[in-house]
């Protein structure tokens, strides 16, 4: 099965869907299928994919009216923290036969706090304490206010998942905080080896945004990059996982058992109907990776997906020569990836918030 060629290569394959009705069903789309059939070995979770579940979905009725004395946020939290709590019980033996790097669920702070640093952590904490699973990981957004709340939840001793990252310039930081963490939490005497990290990069948002550019441009030479800006940067993040995971600074609390932050290609469905629906995934294979998928995306790689081993390392020299070029044709990557984590963060909150507000409509009726 190609999923053994993937994850054998050094790719680890995560599921992006969660719903009760995927926990407890027993049909092939099911979670715990999922785990036996298609080598799935973890999950994320975000805003938009709980919005879905629970708005678009009658199981959850009956737990809201039982809890309608409580406020749309207490709500909310309960049901989330329920399903997740189950997803790592479905994960359990995954994360002891691999030593806490697969098994993972992720679960992400409210959104709505992506610029409030010390609220974040509160919220990561209490997340945390509330699912009270070891194979559980924080998601924390990778704005200027989420680096240090990063760094804390790393040093008290907690897994993370840093999410909505679009630029090598922000993984860098990423990866840093990252690492204080690690060095925070031995000075605090915390066990580094029961803490692990991913760090999700965006992969399709930037080919849909870079895209639009070129074709506006419309001469020769940007329609040839088409399709090309998105892989080529997270080939570029690679490059500096790789760096920084060879640094004297890492070696060091390598040593002392830390496990170095892998980078998770995430928003791996493609947009783009004119492009291979397997290609964020089959291009982007290398050693210590994680690749979050949506089900169609799976359900695609599994169906006609060509392996072709590790896809990433051999595509570096190549990647700064495209990103280059994009540069000469007129494109500015870091203005387009700014924008991208500010519309990223909105469109976050509004699914929470439209979740709260139908959540509050089905309690009050």
């Amino acid at each position: 099965m190609i999923t053994k060629e993937i994850a054998a290569a050094g790719t680890s394959i995560w599921l992006d869907d969660l719903s009760r009705a995927k926990l407890t069903g027993s049909d092939s789309l099911s979670l715990p299928s999922r785990i036996k059939n298609s080598g799935v070995v973890g999950v994320t979770t975000n805003p938009s994919i709980f919005n879905a579940a629970i708005t678009g979905s009658a199981d959850y009725a009956a737990d809201i009216a039982r809890l309608k004395s409580h406020s749309p946020e207490e709500i909310v939290k309960k049901l989330t923290t329920d399903d997740v709590r189950k997803a790592c019980d479905l994960f359990s033996e995954i994360y002891s036969q691999s030593s806490g790097v697969d098994g993972r669920v992720s679960i992400e702070v409210d959104p709505r706090l992506a610029h409030d640093t010390a609220t974040t952590i509160a919220e990561g904490k209490d997340l945390w304490q509330i699912v009270n699973r070891p194979n559980l990981m924080i998601k924390v957004p990778a704005t200027l206010a989420g680096l240090p709340a990063i760094t804390e939840l790393i040093a008290s001793g907690i897994s993370v998942n840093v999410t909505l990252i679009f630029s090598c310039q922000r993984y860098e930081q990423v990866i840093d905080a990252f690492i204080a963490g690690i060095e925070e939490a031995l000075q605090r005497g915390n066990d580094a080896s029961r803490i692990h990290s991913v760090a999700s990069f965006f992969i399709s948002r930037i080919d849909t945004a870079v895209d639009q550019q070129l074709k506006i441009i419309n001469t020769t030479q940007s329609l040839k990059l088409l399709g090309q800006a998105a892989i080529a940067n997270a080939v570029l993040a690679y490059e500096l996982f790789l760096k920084k995971s060879n640094s004297a600074r890492w070696t060091k609390f390598s040593a002392a058992g830390a496990h170095m932050q892998r980078p998770l290609w995430a928003s791996t469905g493609v947009k783009d109907p004119a492009y291979d629906d397997t290609r964020y995934v089959m291009q982007l294979i290398a050693p210590h990776t994680v690749n979050t998928m949506p089900q169609s995306t799976l359900d695609a790689v599994l169906d006609h997906g060509k392996f072709y081993g590790n896809t990433v390392t051999p595509a570096i020299e190549k990647s700064h020569l495209l990103l280059a070029a994009l540069t000469k044709t007129g494109i500015s990557l870091n203005s387009i990836t700014d924008q991208l984590e500010i519309d990223g963060v909105a469109s976050f909150a509004k699914a929470w918030q439209s979740l709260l507000d139908d959540v509050d409509k089905v309690r009050s009726a």
